[in-house]
């Protein structure tokens, strides 16, 4: 699994011009799934996203959980993010889950976050979405599970 996380101020998520997800100051993750991955990859993936030290304690150091702040959680899903890019001019998807495998894997992920206490959001998988994102910091971080 790849993904994108970016500190937030407010983030929301549409399809159709019609809002599906939105929260305030916390994290959006764009999430990628590739072929191989399994559960074990999407708990690894949940236990860092709301540990990660990525919010200022008092002094502005980076030194606060998501956990910590009680922030909120806007998860899409991205298969692009496996998108590779090395060979002629259009990225290959050869890495990436089929749709049913990735669909249940990132239900998965996004289940194991609720399950550590984040309201978490999520984008609408396998559509045309558009985000909006007020990127704090700015902060961005690519994590992988392998």
């Amino acid at each position: 699994m790849r993904a994108v996380i970016q500190r937030v101020t407010a983030a929301d998520v549409q399809v159709d011009l019609e809002i599906v997800g939105r929260i305030g100051t916390g994290l959006l993750v764009l999430l990628g799934i590739a072929r191989t991955d399994e559960e074990k990859h999407a708990d690894y993936l949940a236990d860092k996203v709301v540990n990660l030290r990525i919010f200022e304690d008092g002094e502005g150091k980076m030194n606060r959980s998501l956990l910590e702040t009680g922030g909120e959680l806007l998860v899409v899903s991205q298969f692009t993010l496996l998108g590779d890019c090395q060979k002629g001019r259009r990225p290959s998807f050869v890495e990436a889950a089929p749709p049913e495998r990735a669909e249940q894997l990132y239900e998965y992920f996004v289940d194991q976050l609720r399950l550590k206490g984040i309201n978490v959001s999520t984008g609408q998988f396998q559509a045309k979405m558009a985000l909006s994102l007020v990127n704090d910091g700015p902060v961005t971080l690519i994590l992988e599970s392998k």
